[in-house]
């Protein structure tokens, strides 16, 4: 009876990436192909790390390396060797496994793992499962491992969630199943997703319980989303971080770290660098980059700041813009804690705005205003009396 394969802790797994360059035609292995711009490989370590999998043993050509190596989970213990003499490496790694971890896990070729995804065909994969110990016997003997592995390994097929590829053309075919399992996996630990079939998450992505995906969301690279949170409709985060109990509508978030209880959009863009501190809100139309906002920082709508710094419970009116490149470099803008910057106020850096100091709306500052001041950089308003009267049209 063919042994199942089972969700066991400190699962080891050997990778052996084929360049099947001259097969395919590609310029890369099949298992670097992308799919929603994440490497084959990738979702498979990952897939495997959510089974438990903590250890991986690659044997990888090495044009090919660096480009494998970073498909792995961060927290994941991996090793690696040539294709051309893995022996002695995989040794080592199969003799410092668990002493109570029997089975191996090979990976031969081309294949994804989907343990929550539909589970038909009992045509095996190109992956198998192998005694540790026969394993280390055959390495010792110098055998052929190829040859090893197809007359003592145990295939594992489609009822264990694993399906082979055989083309480029195939991962159109696996997209789907792929990003079902992942976001089944999800909803099982306790985040709401509105629609399975328009919401995208990439290997790696954390999310915590009570969260929920509105449709068009999409969760790529080392995002992690805390718990309670809001995310979407049509919102797109990379690389960033989000803390609790927040919301995000509508927006771009990337290269940003990010606390809890934040209100974050419609139609905002956070660029690289940005930080926003715990009650912080960056509304309607408002694009940070390199920027961070203080604890409980107001940026309602229509403003941009970049390569700034706002103290904590400052209120940045509609249309407050940082003029901070002079054509030559970057300059740095500081707004201290407790300011009040008025609608439309340009702010020319390198410039500083004092704590608890109020700017007028329409300034355009270009020199410090001192802590607790009011700064009023405008034109003087005249009145023409009757002047539109006088100068009408003829056929107004």
């Amino acid at each position: 009876m063919r042994r199942k394969v089972t969700a066991v802790p400190d699962r080891s797994a050997i990778v052996f990436l084929l360049d099947d360059t001259h097969r395919t035609g590609s310029d890369t292995p099949l298992m670097l192909h992308r799919v929603l711009g994440v490497p084959l490989l990738q979702w498979l370590t990952h897939a495997l790390e959510r089974a438990d999998v903590r250890r991986f043993f690659l044997v990888c050509a090495p044009a090919w390396l660096s480009s494998a190596r970073v498909c792995f989970p961060a927290g994941a213990e991996l090793s690696t060797a040539s294709d051309e003499h893995p022996a002695d490496r995989l040794h080592v790694f199969l003799s410092t496994a668990e002493d109570g971890e029997q089975d191996v896990l090979v990976i031969t070729g081309p294949v994804i793992f989907t343990p929550l995804g539909k589970r038909t065909g009992t045509a095996p994969a190109n992956a198998c499962m192998v005694d540790r110990q026969a394993l280390m016997d055959a390495l010792d003997e110098t055998a052929p491992i190829g040859h090893f592995l197809r007359r003592v390994g145990t295939p594992v097929t489609g009822e264990d969630g694993f399906f082979s590829l055989s083309a480029p053309e195939a991962l159109g075919d696996v997209s789907a199943l792929l990003t079902q399992d992942l976001l089944a996996d999800l909803v099982r630990s306790g985040v709401e997703i509105w629609d399975l079939h328009n919401t995208y998450v990439t290997p790696g992505v954390k999310v915590g319980v009570g969260t929920v995906l509105l449709p068009g969301t999409v969760l790529e690279g080392r995002t992690t989303v805390g718990y309670g949170c809001t995310v979407g409709p049509n919102t797109r985060i990379i690389d960033s971080e989000l803390g609790n109990h927040c919301v995000a509508e509508q927006s771009r978030i990337e290269g940003a770290k990010l606390g809890s209880e934040l209100q974050i959009g419609p139609f905002a863009n956070l660029r690289p660098g940005t930080v926003m501190e715990n009650g912080a809100k960056a509304g309607a139309f408002v694009e940070l980059k390199n920027t961070s906002l203080g604890r409980q920082v107001k940026v309602p709508h229509l403003s941009y700041l970049g390569d700034a710094s706002v103290g904590a419970q400052t209120n940045v009116g509609c249309g407050v813009v940082t003029a901070n490149f002079d054509r030559a470099q970057k300059h740095p803008t500081v707004v201290e804690e407790h300011a009040f910057l008025g609608c439309n106020t340009t702010l020319v850096a390198p410039v500083r705005v004092g704590k608890g100091a109020y700017v007028a709306a329409g300034s355009v500052i270009t020199e410090e205003v001192p802590p607790q001041a009011l700064a009023i950089s405008r034109a003087r308003e005249q009145i023409k009396k009757e002047w539109a009267l006088k100068n009408k049209r003829a056929d107004s």
